[in-house]
């Protein structure tokens, strides 16, 4: 088996690996694994979609020369699954493969798998190395780990604010605060992630589509907070141009493109919020407003990530920007604004990360 440095380097390629499966595998994990035999890659592969073959799979698959295997490493950045799912276990295919190694990133938090693949694999006399770059594994997969642990999406808060703080003029209507540049990146992450939710007030003021136009990537599951079903049908959240969820206090049911999900009271809160949104399979959502429905996730302490686009413009007055507090990456620019990045305390005690966490450019939590 390789040294620990070796394993690290092969773990952080198959990380590589991992992270090219994006959003086309959610709700699953991103998983990336790599065959080694005698210091050469002989084969590798990553989770591509959901409900298809594991990264496993594909790593096993692309070696030409299968008698090497009793003699390769396998590094995989997710415990091997040991269940029936969709696909048969991987832990199995590992098994009767003849691999006699295997390294692994981290431990899968779902239930059904959360050690039995490592043990499966040892029980047979697999030699399984734990916890290599389990950290940047753990992280690389937090959309997922979050989804697990916490019953809720992983939680993304996006908003701009001017130079003075203020979210929107004192004028009501539509008002840009962001560059060209900004809203083109907003569009991008719009792509990354399951779902985007706005509040009944910023749909009718704003009337906005909450699609991808300005990159590439399939639209996100749009959802709306209406609780007693005011909002006009002539929106074009109902245009059937993406999945919409009307969450409110009414109905249940499908009408045309738009599902509608009931809470049990007129009045949010984001932990049955989050809870609703995970048994519609939603791993993470977008918070784009308004002002209400931010502050509504950041009292409840239930939200992972704020990003933050600030304006060198000033409005003097206006709707105030929300107050938030965190671990603050290196802001960067977007262009003619400043991004800021801030993590929730409950983030970082999540994957164990203290405030001294490094967070910059190159850490697993830059990546977006």
């Amino acid at each position: 088996m390789p040294g620990m440095e070796s394993n690290s380097q092969y773990m952080m390629r198959a990380l590589g690996l991992a992270k090219l499966g994006g959003r086309s595998v959610a709700p699953n994990p991103l998983v990336g694994a790599v065959l080694v035999h005698g210091g050469q890659v002989i084969g590798e592969g990553y989770h591509q979609r959901f409900g298809g073959p594991h990264a496993e799979v594909h790593a096993i698959a692309s070696v030409t020369d299968r008698s090497l295997l009793a003699a390769a490493t396998l590094h995989v950045t997710l415990e091997p699954c040991s269940h029936f799912g969709k696909t048969p276990p991987c832990a199995d295919l590992i098994i009767s493969s003849g691999i006699r190694n295997v390294v692994v990133g981290c431990r899968d938090p779902f239930p059904e798998v959360s050690g039995r693949g490592i043990a499966k694999l040892r029980d047979a006399g697999i030699a399984v190395t734990e916890g290599v770059l389990r950290q940047e594994c753990e992280l690389t997969n937090r959309r997922f780990i979050t989804a697990q642990r916490e019953g809720r999406p992983y939680t993304i808060l996006k908003w701009a604010q001017s130079a003075d703080g203020f979210m929107a003029p004192a004028e009501a209507g539509p008002y840009w605060i962001s560059s060209e540049e900004s809203r083109a990146l907003a569009h991008a992450w719009r792509a990354q992630e399951s779902a985007i939710l706005v509040g009944r007030r910023t749909a009718e003021a704003d009337d906005p589509r909450l699609t991808v136009r300005l990159s590439e990537g399939e639209n996100p599951v749009r959802v709306v907070l209406d609780s007693s079903l005011r909002l006009p049908q002539s929106l074009r959240l109902f245009d059937g141009e993406a999945k919409t969820i009307v969450v409110n206090a009414v109905r249940e049911g499908l009408s045309g493109p738009v599902r509608y999900c009931r809470l049990p009271s007129a009045q949010w809160s984001a932990k049955a919020l989050g809870a609703l949104l995970s048994a519609q399979g939603l791993g993470s959502v977008i918070v784009e407003g308004g002002a209400e429905t931010l502050h509504g996730f950041i009292a409840s302490g239930l939200w992972d990530e704020a990003r933050i686009f600030v304006s060198p413009r000033e409005l003097g007055g206006g709707l105030l920007a929300p107050a938030i507090q965190g671990a603050e990456g290196l802001p960067r620019r977007s262009g003619s604004d400043l991004l800021r990045r801030v993590f929730s305390p409950g983030l970082l005690g999540r994957f164990g990360l203290g405030d001294d966490y490094p967070l910059k450019d190159g850490t697993p939590l830059a990546d977006a």
